[in-house]
This record gives structure tokens, sequence and C-alpha cells, in this order.
């Protein structure tokens, strides 16, 4: 209702998905773990139209999925947002079309959360790198000999794997396999460092332990690796989105997840999103629309120069990543502040 109020939207959709997972595990090397896992997905999509020119635009929630149950919902100012987002659903109908060139890029986290996973999060996944896992959705670009000496970003880029984010999807007390969640670098300083792994996986690292990483969607599911959760960390001072944007001369801000595509070596990639605003001088000048940017991976978080702090990290993430033949899914999580990005090449993809 509170989207539908505003004018010139036409139609909302609503959904909540809510899972409780029950996992009990037994060993032979004497384990015996019971977990109950919660995850939640409440979101909408707004959609606007204008009739006379045969044209709609949609605006989805901003939200995303989280490890939590019914107080998510209660949490998370949903009819505020749905106002929100029908506002910005008219608007996109009548926002200036992009012309395509270089821009800075500041990015929401609700938005590079995606960028993360396909960019860091699937790459770094040891069993594609080994060509363990390779029809479904690809290898990687990364291999074991690069690990402590690619420069995968600038120096202010560290990524971590944790499977004991608080709200994280990924977010358990144990694997699959018996081993105790952990807390780890894949990035650190800029430099590729580490990887996810399994107890079979660990090995071929150099390392003696696993890092926890085994999965199966079923009882009657094979195990095998899936990705922990993966996050950007933020900067240690107290960055605002005013102080990204005051040095952005001639930009864009991207809020939300839109259409992507990614290699099959997880290197090159375009990124679309849900809202784009132009940026001016330090300041938003008014919404754009048909917006893409195209990078690869190691020259985009290369270009990270500045990134927010604390305040302004947010978890998004994937309620249902596929992975295997036959096929399972898993829930993942994505933290990040808001992160600057110099010189991204962007296209019109209504060109």
């Amino acid at each position: 209702e509170a989207a539908l109020a505003v004018k010139g939207v036409s139609f909302v959709n609503s959904s909540m998905v809510f899972v409780n997972e029950q996992k009990f595990y037994a060993s032979t090397d004497g384990s015996r773990i019971e977990q109950y896992i919660i995850r939640g997905f409440p979101n909408f999509v707004v959609t606007a139209t204008d009739r006379s020119a045969g044209n709609f635009q949609t605006r989805e929630a901003l939200g995303g999925p989280q490890g939590m149950g019914y107080e998510y919902v209660e949490k998370y100012p949903w009819l505020a947002e749905a106002e929100q987002a029908g506002n910005e659903a008219v608007a996109k109908l009548k926002a200036k079309s992009v012309v395509p060139g270089k821009y800075d890029l500041v990015l929401h986290p609700s938005h590079l959360f995606l960028t993360i996973h396909e960019s860091v999060g699937h790459p770094t996944e040891l069993d594609r790198a080994l060509w363990w896992e390779a029809n479904y959705a690809g290898t990687s670009f990364l291999t074991p000999d690069k690990t402590g000496k690619l420069q995968f970003g600038s120096k202010i880029v560290n990524f971590v794997a944790d499977r004991t984010q608080p709200a994280g999807l990924a977010t358990v007390a144990y694997d699959d396999e018996g081993v105790h969640a952990q807390k780890w670098h894949l990035v650190k300083d800029g430099v590729f460092v580490d990887w996810q792994t399994t107890r079979d996986l660990a090995a071929a690292t150099g390392r003696k332990n696993s890092y926890g990483c085994l999965h199966a969607d079923s009882w009657g599911s094979v195990p095998f690796p899936r990705m922990p959760n993966v996050s950007l960390e933020p900067a240690k001072e107290n960055v605002s989105l005013d102080n990204l944007l005051a040095d952005v001369k001639d930009g864009i801000m991207i809020y939300g997840r839109g259409s992507y595509s990614i290699d099959q070596q997880r290197y090159n990639f375009q990124f679309g999103g849900q809202t784009f605003w132009e940026v001016k001088n330090g300041k938003i000048a008014g919404m754009l629309r048909d917006v893409a940017y195209q990078s690869r991976t190691t020259d985009f978080w290369g270009a990270c120069d500045a990134l927010g702090g604390q305040a302004t990290y947010a978890l998004g993430g994937s309620f249902n990543d596929g992975k295997g033949e036959p096929g399972q899914s898993n829930a993942v999580s994505h933290g990040c502040p808001i992160a600057r990005f110099r010189q991204i090449k962007v296209l019109n993809t209504a060109a």
C-alpha cells in the first residue's frame, strides 16, 4: 500500500521466505553436532508504467536476505523503503539516459555485494582453481601459484571469509564435515593470500587444517565445497558517504542489484543496478538510467581508492546460490562499506 499510494506506480509484487534448517551430523571421528539455522528473505518489486510512451521501470527492495527470522521484518523500515521505491520507480521513467564513458563510481553495499560474490567469492573457491568444479559457472583465473603473490586490488582492499559473521547467511557453528567455523583473510592489503578450503582440499594449499567450507543442501546430497560469507572490510576511520562523494567531479552512484555477466574464469564482467545517480563536483545531480559498468577483476579492485567506515557497512547476499551437477543451492552473505572506484568504463544498456 505504501508503494501503491505513489502516483504512477502500477503494481507491487512482494514475498517473504523463511527457512528453519535443522541439521544433525555424526562421524566416525566422534562428532555429534546438532544445529538450527534460520534465514529470512522479505522482498518486493515496485513497477511504474508510462502508458503513453509504452515504458515501464522497476525498483526492487534493497534490504536483501539475512540470517535472521521474523525479527528482520520488524527491524527493517520496509514501509518507508516501499514508498521510496515507488518514487524512484516513477522517477526512472523520466531519468536521463547515461552517456557512455569512464566515470568514478561510488557503490552502495546493496549493489557491491553482488560484484564481490561473483568476482571475489567464486574465484577463491579452490575446487574451481583445481578444475574439480568447471561445468557449472566455470573455473577461476586464480591458481595456487598466485597465492601470496598476486596483487588482487589496491592496498586498502581486504577481503575476509567468515563463517561466524552475525546475521550471515553462511554462518554456522560447524561445517558439514565437523570443522569448526572460522574467519580468515582471502585478500590482505590488496594481495591475494588464501582460499576457501575443505578437509580434502587443505593439503593443496600447504596447510594442515580446513577452513570449514564443506556443505550439502540436504541429507540426500553429496557434500562439496561451498562459499562462506565473503566480505570487504571497511575503513578504520569514520569515512562517510559525503566524504566519498566530495572528491568526485564526474561520477555515478549505484544502488541495488541488477543484471550482470561474468566470464568462465571470473575475470571479465559487467554489472547493472537498481538506481543510478549522477555525481557532479561532489554532489548528487539527478537520476540516470540505462547504466552498466565493465571491468576486469584485478583492474576493478585495483581502482578502489576509498572505503566508507563501519557506519556505512551493510550485509547483502544470495539466498539461492547454485553450484555443482546435480545442482545444489546454498545461501551466502557479503558485507561491505560504500566504496569508490576511479575511472571505470560505463556503457549505455539501451544503446
